[in-house]
């Protein structure tokens, strides 16, 4: 018995590892307000396990042309809501590189290029969002 018990235990823990991407159709914060992205600090080489780490809401209308310390450059995939777009610049004040993104998820942004031979992994410092 005790031993059933911790196996279920163990794939309780477990299962709070595979993250999920959210609903582009569904997009909504903790408290029901609808957003317009979520971005996350980590993706994985498996897409079932991308959109993990850390995540940063993205409201409608929100333009952030600087990112935070704790954000710039940290973000490795996204989800933009439906019947919305994100752009994002890959230097502050809306500088260097620009890439719209429309709704949908993209489980990794390693695979998205930026110029000849970038990527835009870790790569985003300011964004601006419509919906």
């Amino acid at each position: 018995m005790k031993g059933v018990i911790a196996l279920l235990l163990a794939a309780l823990c477990f299962e709070g590892l595979n993250a999920e991407c959210p609903d582009p159709a569904t997009l909504k914060d903790d408290y029901g307000s609808k957003l317009c992205a979520q971005m996350f600090e980590h993706s994985s080489y498996y897409y079932d396990e991308s959109c993990t780490g850390k995540f940063l809401y993205v409201y409608p209308d929100e333009d952030t042309p600087i990112m935070s310390w704790a954000w710039n450059n940290r973000i490795s995939s996204l989800v933009v809501g439906r019947g919305c777009s994100l752009t994002v610049w890959s230097k502050s004040k809306k500088q260097g590189y620009k890439k719209k993104f429309s709704a949908g998820i993209v489980y990794h942004l390693k695979e998205v290029q930026k110029g000849l031979f970038g990527d835009w992994n870790d790569s985003t410092s300011g964004y601006y969002c419509t919906c």
